[in-house]
């Protein structure tokens, strides 16, 4: 069957632009600092939690962190909760607070502990039937969350909740799929369940290309997009989320350029 005029943009633009010169700035660049996976799971998870608020300060964030990391697995298997607490004492992102991101790693050093590896932990909330990831990742969230204490969750949202969970999706977009950008690892989780990472800007394009028609961007919104995605790549939903983001993240594209190849004429910004 012929593409549809959507379908072949969509194409296009991942052809052209699903390449790793068009990942900066993006907190995903970190993961190719790490072929080891026990410790590129841990760096995904950091980036991606962190991934909030302007692009430039989130990657200052992140590279603050990781500078104390050193080797990611093995600092957190060799530091306590009072260790954490103290290296991240001056730590600020936003609204996120060095005591914030210390109980999260000391979550992850627990969950290492108990599952091996943040991957295992995650594929054991995986059942046969699941039609989408959704489960998998409310029982990973609570296996981190039952660590916290308390301590609030602002880095690590609940679908439970009806959270988009973007920054969450993002992660398992990192870890599970595997190409020219996404540099994946953990194989036994399958990519045809994943959804979209879903903040304001993929909303706005999602409504600009008929996807969806809600105005919010929470986890109905983010599932009623993904389905339109798993229409055209069944095995790979979340195929177009990179470079579909490029529009709004990088200067030299033009959203709006795109957006009338598919037959809108409305401003995205």
């Amino acid at each position: 069957m012929p593409l549809t005029a959507h379908e072949q943009t969509l194409c296009t633009l991942y052809e052209t632009f699903n390449r790793r010169e068009y990942v900066h700035p993006d907190p995903l660049e970190f993961l190719y600092n790490y072929e080891d996976i026990e410790d590129r799971e841990i760096v995904g998870l950091v980036a991606s939690s962190l991934a909030y608020g302007q692009v430039r300060q989130i990657l200052k964030s992140v590279s603050r962190v990781l500078e104390r990391l050193e080797s990611p697995r093995r600092f957190l298997e060799s530091s306590s909760r009072e260790a954490l607490v103290k290296t991240f004492a001056d730590f600020k992102h936003r609204f996120t607070t060095g005591m914030e991101l210390a109980a999260m790693l000391y979550a992850v050093k627990a969950v290492l502990k108990r599952n091996g590896s943040l991957g295992d932990c995650f594929a054991a909330g995986h059942r046969e039937g699941h039609e989408t990831i959704i489960p998998a990742l409310s029982a990973f969230v609570g296996e981190l969350a039952a660590e916290f204490n308390g301590t609030p969750r602002s880095l690590l949202p609940s679908p439970d909740k009806g959270s988009a969970c973007k920054r969450l999706n993002l992660f398992l977009r990192w870890m599970v799929r595997r190409d020219a950008v996404d540099p994946g690892g953990w194989d036994h989780v399958p990519a045809a369940l994943l959804i979209v990472p879903l903040d304001v800007h993929m909303h706005r394009i999602s409504v600009r290309l008929g996807l969806t028609q809600r105005k919010q961007a929470d986890l109905r919104t983010a599932c009623q997009i993904t389905a339109a995605f798993r229409k055209i790549e069944p095995q790979d939903p979340v195929r177009y989320d990179f470079c579909l983001t490029r529009l709004g993240i990088r200067d030299d594209l033009d959203p709006d350029q795109f957006l009338k190849a598919c037959g809108g004429d409305e401003q995205v910004r």
